[in-house]
C-alpha cells in the first residue's frame, strides 16, 4: 500500500516513480463518448496523445452532443492545468474504486506530445494518421516505461486491432457497459408450494423475502406439485408496504382493448401493465423488429392522454434521434415540420393505424372527438394532446405532466440518455423503446448504448420496469427475417 508521500508522482513521470501503476492511453472516441472518462481509470496514469486534443478542438464547435462534449473535455483539462504542467503530469481526484483509502484515490494524467512517436510509426509502416500517432504513442511509452503495463482504450475496433497487431494491449471502453447477453429481461418463473400457490390464487398476494428479485420484475408462477398446469401472472413490488408478488393490475385481462388494440401474447399483456401504471415513471421496451414495442407504447400513451379522465398527463410527446441516418434535419428543405417527417414517418404509420381503429369505433358508438367521427392526427397535433419532437430540442427543457415515448432509444450514448431522463418534471412518465442491435451509431454496440444501460443498471429501483419482447407479432414474414438474418 502506498503512503500520502508515494501517491504523488511528481512533477515529472519517471522509470523509477511510476512504481506498479498502469498506463491508459485513451482514443478521442472514448474521451466524446464520455468527457469524464478521464477521471474513471483508478490510481493510474491516463495518457491523453496530443493528436487527440487537435481533434476534440475539431468538435468544438458543434451544436450536437459531440461537440457538447468536446467542451466539456476542454473545461476538464483547463481546470486541470491549473494544477501543474500538463506536459510533466498533474495529479487528478479519481471517480471510480470507491474501496481504495481516500489517500489513495488519485490519479495521474498526461498530454503526451514527443516528437519521437512519428519515428516509432515509420518502423511500422504505419500513416501518419491520426488513429496510428495514437498507437504510436501507446508503442512509445510501452518502450519509455518497460515495468508497467501499457493500455490502449479505443471504442474504435479498428484501431483496437491495429494496436494488437504490433503487440500493444488494447480495450473497449466498458466503465459503462453491460453484457447484453445477460440483460435483464424483466421476467422470471417462481415454483412454490401448492400452499403459496392456492393463497396468491385466493388471496391475490404472496409474501416474498428473498433477494432474487427486483423490482417490478413479472413472476410466472408455478405450483411445484403440479408444474405441468397453468401457472399465474404476478408482478414483484417492492415498497414502504413490503415485498410482496401481487396479480397484474393496470392490465390483468389480455382481452382488455387499449386505444383499440389488445395484447398479441404474454410480453406484450406484462408491457402494458408497466405503461399503464402510473406508478412507474420509466418503462424500457427492448425487442427487435415487429414485436410491437413502439405500437404498444404509442396506444398506451394515446390511452392515458385522450381516453382517461382526469389523467396526470396532459399531452404524449413522442421523439427519436435524428442523428442515426447520417445528417441533421437541417439538411432537408422545408419548415421544422418539413425536416422532421421522413424521421418520424414510422411514429405516423403507428398513430394512423391506431387513430383510424379507434376513429371505427367511436363511430360505432355515435362517439365524437373534437367535433368529428373521424378526427386526423393533425387534429390531435392541432389541440395540444400530441407533439412530435426532434430529440435535438428536448435537451434543456423542464417537461412537467407529459406522457415521454423515446422510440429507437438504441442510438443514444449512457451520457445523453442520463440528460433525457434528467428532463422529466413532476407526474412524468418515460418509456424507451428500441432494439440494441439495430445501432446506427459508431462506437456504439448491444453493451454500451444507453437503452441497455439504463435497463440494466435501474432494474433495481421501484419507478423503474422493464420487459423483453422476443414474441414477434407484425407478419410471419417479419419473423422468418428477423430469424434469418
Amino acid at each position: 500500500m502506498m503512503n500520502r508521500k508515494q501517491r504523488f508522482v511528481g512533477p515529472n513521470l519517471t522509470v523509477d516513480n511510476i512504481g506498479t501503476r498502469k498506463i491508459f492511453v485513451l482514443d478521442t472516441n472514448v474521451l466524446i463518448h464520455n468527457p469524464e472518462s478521464m477521471f474513471n481509470f483508478d490510481n493510474n496514469v491516463v495518457v491523453i496523445p496530443i493528436v487527440v486534443i487537435e481533434e476534440i478542438d475539431n468538435f468544438k464547435k458543434g451544436l450536437d452532443e459531440k461537440g457538447r462534449n468536446a467542451r466539456q473535455i476542454g473545461r476538464n483539462l483547463d481546470k486541470i492545468r491549473l494544477d501543474g504542467s500538463l506536459k510533466d503530469g498533474i495529479a487528478i481526484n479519481i471517480k471510480t474504486n470507491k474501496e481504495l483509502p481516500e489517500e489513495e484515490r488519485q490519479g495521474y494524467l498526461i498530454v503526451e506530445m514527443s516528437h519521437k512517436i512519428q519515428d516509432l510509426m515509420k518502423q511500422f509502416y504505419f500513416k501518419n494518421e491520426n488513429d496510428n500517432l495514437i498507437i504510436g504513442t501507446a508503442i512509445y511509452l510501452r518502450d519509455k516505461y518497460p515495468n508497467s503495463q501499457v493500455v490502449l482504450i479505443s471504442k474504435d475496433a479498428n484501431v483496437r486491432i491495429k494496436a494488437n497487431a504490433v503487440g500493444i494491449a488494447a480495450e473497449n471502453y466498458e466503465n459503462e457497459t453491460v453484457k447484453f447477453d445477460e440483460l435483464y429481461t424483466g421476467v422470471c418463473e417462481m415454483h412454490v408450494s401448492a400452499e403459496d400457490y392456492n393463497q396468491f390464487k385466493d388471496s391475490k398476494y404472496l409474501a416474498y423475502s428473498g433477494d432474487e428479485l427486483f423490482a417490478n420484475q413479472f413472476v410466472r408462477l408455478f405450483n411445484k406439485e403440479n408444474p405441468e398446469l397453468e401457472y399465474l401472472l404476478g408482478r414483484y413490488h417492492s415498497n414502504n408496504k413490503g415485498n410482496v408478488i401481487y396479480p397484474l393490475a393496470c392490465y390483468p385481462d389480455k382481452d382488455q382493448l387499449i386505444f383499440s388494440i389488445k395484447s398479441l401474447n404474454e410480453e406484450q399483456q406484462f408491457a402494458f401493465d408497466l405503461l399503464l401504471d402510473e406508478n412507474i415513471k420509466l418503462v424500457s421496451l427492448i425487442g427487435k423488429a415487429g414485436t410491437g414495442k413502439t405500437l404498444l407504447a404509442i396506444a398506451a400513451g394515446l390511452s392515458q392522454v385522450v381516453e382517461k379522465e382526469n389523467s396526470k398527463y396532459t399531452r404524449l410527446v413522442v421523439s427519436r434521434p435524428i442523428s442515426p441516418l447520417g445528417k441533421d434535419i437541417g439538411f432537408l428543405p422545408g419548415s421544422k415540420a418539413d425536416k422532421f417527417n421522413p424521421w418520424m414517418q414510422p411514429i405516423y404509420d403507428n398513430m394512423e393505424i391506431l387513430l383510424n381503429q379507434h376513429a371505427e369505433s367511436k363511430d360505432s358508438n355515435n362517439g365524437r372527438i373534437f367535433g368529428k367521427k373521424t378526427p386526423q392526427l393533425q387534429d390531435y397535433l392541432d389541440f395540444g394532446f400530441i407533439e412530435l419532437e426532434p430529440l435535438t430540442y428536448i435537451r434543456g427543457r423542464s417537461l412537467p405532466n407529459q406522457y415521454i415515448i423515446i422510440d429507437e432509444a438504441q442510438n443514444l450514448t449512457p451520457h445523453e440518455m442520463k440528460t433525457i431522463i434528467t428532463r422529466a418534471g413532476k407526474e412524468t412518465k418515460i418509456v424507451l423503446t428500441g432494439d440494441p442491435y439495430q445501432i446506427d451509431i459508431p462506437y456504439l454496440d448491444s453493451e454500451s448504448n444507453g437503452l441497455s444501460v439504463a435497463a440494466e443498471k435501474m432494474k433495481s429501483e421501484p419507478l423503474v420496469g422493464h420487459i423483453t419482447l422476443e414474441k414477434g407479432e407484425r407478419s410471419q414474414l417479419a419473423d422468418l427475417a428477423a430469424k434469418y438474418f
